[in-house]
């Protein structure tokens, strides 16, 4: 097959472009292009494409082009993404290790500068400002200066690698969050290059990016979602993609959504619906005519949390509506030649026709209510009427049914709120009084202490945002006011927010309730929520409070969003500012006053909602192109600060060795060109025992990092101060920090040492208990490997390769669960670490192991994709539990990384045998 005799003309705006036209592959009856998802029409213009009879085989083609709706077996493309996307605490260890590969090419001989990016890379950083300084003008100024004291030497490396790789973008700190700009600004839905004979060649936009929540640019009919950083590396490098044909789901929206009922509540039920079904590894295509009836913000909402939902992406094809959404933020010309390189290729949605898909959902957009997610899971949808008691489930409390009137009063000023005055029963509570700022107030259980309007699920829409600053103008106007307890922030994605929010005079508002500005970055969302005022923590922990938190994030897992707070809600930045008045959780505010205005009349929430209507007058009238044409002509400039970092050129990384944020990472430490395969793993311990649900932030937490932990206390050795400690997010260009915080989450439930939580475990044979990095450096010393055993949903959450790397430097050779989340499992076999799953039925638990085993693992001499291996696990007593696992290596890919010790070695030694 010559893919040339696939090629279609142009003409669009005076200019010729050249496409590869999947089309002809029908018109030639090759295959029927016409039924396909739109989302598998994207692949298989990219193989066609790329066909060259060696990576691409006219088979691998023909594979995608004649997709079926079921896969028996898995079945593998080699898939090429145009470009990378990356933030800040992915990227830089992404940086470190092209860094690192550089010296092991110099090492061995060759040129370092061989590795560099064959693929545009861009990179935001959005990830390290926190929330130290709020409730004032001067928070945004303070917090990026700290960010900066903070992170210098990160930056440096992440500025040095502008200078030093070719196709290497950075936006700088104080920009917005990679994928809000990626949404408005970095991608292109046709990328528009030169060609051979002159014309350009137009193609679809397509990505990889190093967080999880890259999905948000499917909204824009862009193919991309979120891949471990080792898989981004290999991409980088020229490296396709291999993967599995994806089942599609389709989801059939019909209606429009009810008055009153935001983007935020139509993703919480997406992706409460979503999770019921079962969509981990599979494309989740949108369409019907209910999808007319959503913003192009509103599907980036949806898109955006696939990875709650558990899809691969979530994906809305470009439509009239795309368009109009690409003249706002691109302007007119492009658009239209987006508009017509779509529509010659077949990627345009009519709605004329339903492509086949491997199963339909319906998903009825009038019947979405107003609601929340928490207290712990983004999945966990709770309707604003049934929150007091779902959160009284959560204490595990009870009602008073007969409580008087004094009683209920005293309760309702404890939650924090000065005018609210509930009129029946209200569950038991700790509580306690405190002196604040010299004011006395009183906290209890289902207090808020954190309400952030914050990145990045939201912030991406001028409906929420915009209806926003209405809740608080008209709470304003009303009198009302957030109790000092609640600490408030307001962190968009973009700077085009704060343009149209001054422009519409809504600011003022929100600022007047405490929603000052404190940065462009994801903050609270990602656990960099910044302190609670002293007095608030030590009471909290002295009298055991279940505090609560209300964001407009994405993420709300345990210890995540700030390591007191143990309640965390999901919800749209409207319902933010609301429970940030009535000051507590436990409210149902379908039917509770908010307060009482200046005349001591009661104010409800449907006092200060504003009417659509209303919302989308401002939008029209205050979300203007010239803003996103400012604000995105200046992206890469960055602020004084930015501008104030030197950074020399070279082409390899100078170490420092007294960093504590960037260490040259032990990878290629005694390397050979030579492969020296895998050995079945024998007598290796146990290190963890864990449930269901255990995600990438309990394997590596991104937030605070406790002094009493072995990460801790190593800064501590290095005489850094406790202020100076950071997080482990921002410490993820240094392996020795993030080895010891691997499996540190303060909240991780080891069963081999229930009930306590926590970084611990019991080392055998003298059944010790201490921190789990103690004791995988004591088995590493008597040369034991290590195996982790797990429930269903293992890694569930955040693309973070450090759940893998770290995981692989403890010494962990092998994970054994039920079932994994994609990411993960992808990430484990880029490290080399062998993901297995107990056969259907089984558990660790279902088989009587306990952790106290020693583990012998064979069959993995001579690997083969999905190859069951027999395990035995060897009591003290020397009884034996015999049973068999199968590899998750799903394709020869797979393998041939596992075999290389990763993807790092595996590109390494391909890219040193080329130069050669």
């Amino acid at each position: 097959m010559d893919k040339k005799q696939f090629v279609t003309r142009l003409k669009v705006q005076n200019s010729g472009y050249r496409i590869f036209d999947i089309n002809k592959l029908e018109q030639e009856g090759i295959a029927a292009i016409d039924r396909l998802p739109f989302s598998i029409r994207i692949l298989v213009e990219n193989l066609l494409r790329k066909l060259d009879g060696q990576v691409v085989r006219e088979q691998d083609l023909l594979n995608i082009a004649r997709w079926q709706k079921h896969y028996d077996t898995p079945l593998e493309i080699p898939y090429f993404p145009a470009r990378v996307l990356m933030q800040d605490f992915t990227g830089v260890p992404a940086v470190v290790d092209l860094a690192a590969m550089r010296d092991a090419v110099r090492d061995l001989g060759a040129d370092p500068a061989k590795i560099n990016p064959l693929v545009p890379v861009d990179l935001v950083i959005d990830h390290s400002v926190q929330v130290d300084h709020y409730g004032s003008v001067q928070a945004l100024n303070k917090n990026v200066a700290r960010e900066y004291e903070r992170n210098r030497e990160r930056y440096e490396l992440l500025k040095w690698a502008q200078k030093s790789f070719d196709n290497f973008n950075v936006v700088p700190p104080n920009s917005g969050i990679c994928h809000q700009v990626n949404l408005e600004h970095l991608g292109r839905v046709i990328i528009c290059g030169d060609s051979d004979d002159g014309t350009m060649l137009a193609y679809p936009d397509t990505l990889v990016g190093t967080d999880s929540h890259t999905t948000m640019i499917n909204g824009i009919g862009v193919m991309g979602w979120g891949v471990g950083g080792i898989e981004a590396e290999a991409v980088m490098l020229g490296q396709p993609y291999y993967m599995s044909i994806p089942e599609v789901i389709g989801v059939k929206m019909t209606g429009a959504p009810a008055p009153g009922v935001t983007a935020t509540d139509l993703v919480l039920t997406v992706v409460e619906t979503l999770r019921k079904h079962g969509v981990v590894e599979k494309f989740v295509e949108y369409f019907g005519p209910g999808m007319k009836n959503l913003t192009v913000t509103d599907r980036a909402t949806i898109a955006n949390m696939a990875p709650e939902y558990g899809a691969t992406m979530g994906f809305f094809p470009l439509d009239e509506k795309t368009i109009d959404y690409l003249v706002m933020t691109r302007g007119e010309q492009q658009a239209k030649i987006i508009e017509s390189c779509a529509r010659a290729l077949g990627l345009f949605y009519s709605g004329d026709n339903t492509p086949d898909y491997s199963a339909v959902l319906e998903l009825d957009l009038s019947r979405v209510v107003p609601s929340v997610a928490g207290p712990a899971r983004p999945q966990d949808r709770i309707s604003l009427a049934d929150l007091p008691r779902s959160f009284t489930a959560t204490l595990e409390g009870s009602y008073e049914r007969d409580t008087d009137v004094t009683h209920i009063s005293k309760f309702h000023d404890e939650s924090g709120s000065r005018t609210t005055r509930p009129a029946v029963s209200t569950p038991k509570k700790k509580k306690c009084t405190l002196v604040v700022n010299g004011e006395t107030v009183k906290l209890c259980d289902g207090s808020i202490t954190i309400a952030a309007i914050t990145s990045c699920t939201n912030t991406s829409n001028p409906a929420v945002m915009l209806g926003a600053g209405l809740v608080a103008k008209k709470a304003v106007e009303k009198g009302l006011r957030v109790p000092s307890i609640v600490k408030t922030s307001l962190a968009p994605g973009s700077r085009v927010v704060i343009d149209y929010l001054q422009d519409a005079d809504l600011l003022r508002y929100l600022e007047a309730l405490g929603f000052y500005l404190v940065g462009f970055g994801c903050t609270t969302c990602i656990g960099n929520s910044g302190p609670l005022q002293p007095e608030i923590e030590q009471a909290i922990s002295d009298n055991d409070l279940t505090v609560a938190a209300v964001l407009s994030g994405n993420r709300n897992f345990e210890a995540r969003i700030h390591q007191k707070i143990k309640a965390n809600y999901l919800a749209s930045p409207m319902l933010v500012v609301a429970f940030a008045l009535a000051g507590k959780i436990d409210v149902d505010l379908t039917k509770k006053p908010l307060g009482t205005d200046s005349d001591g009349k009661a104010v409800y929430l449907e006092d200060i909602w504003p009417e659509a209507e209303e919302i989308d007058a401002l939008v029209r009238a205050h979300v203007k192109p010239q803003f996103f044409a400012s604000e995105y002509g200046r992206i890469f400039d960055g602020d004084e600060f930015w501008q104030g970092l030197q950074v020399a050129q070279s082409t390899t990384f100078q170490w420092d060795p007294v960093s504590t944020y960037i260490k040259k990472p032990p990878y290629f430490d005694g390397f050979t060109l030579p492969l020296d395969r895998p050995a079945d793993i024998k007598d290796a311990h146990a290190l963890l025992l864990l449930g269901d649900s255990v995600t990438t932030d309990h394997i590596s937490p991104a937030g605070a990092i406790p002094p009493s932990y072995p990460a801790g206390k190593y800064l501590t050795d290095k005489k850094v101060a406790l202020r100076d400690f950071n997080s482990y997010g921002s410490r993820r260009g240094n392996h020795e920090v993030m080895m010891r915080g691997t499996f540190g989450n303060i909240r991780i439930k080891n069963r081999m040492v229930a009930p306590k939580e926590g970084s611990y475990t019991r080392k055998y044979p003298a059944e010790s208990e201490m921190f789990i990095y103690d004791a995988a450096m004591q088995y590493r010393a008597e040369k034991r490997s290590l195996v982790v055993l797990g429930g269903k949903e293992y890694g569930t959450g955040s693309s973070r390769d450090w759940a893998a790397k770290g995981t692989r430097l403890l010494g962990v050779r092998a994970v054994i669960a039920e079932s994994y989340e994609r990411i993960h499992r992808s990430n484990l076999v880029g490290m080399g670490a062998l993901p297995l799953v107990f056969q259907p039925g089984e558990s660790w638990e279902s088989l009587g192991l306990d952790g106290c085993e020693t583990f012998t693992i064979g069959g993995i001499e001579n690997m083969t994709p999905r190859k069951v291996l027999p395990v035995t696990a060897l009591k003290p007593d020397g009884s034996t539990i015999r049973f068999e696992v199968t590899a998750r290596l799903d394709t020869d890919v797979d393998v041939a990384y596992f075999e290389n010790d990763g993807i790092l070695p595996y590109v390494l030694r391909r890219v040193v045998a080329d130069n050669s």
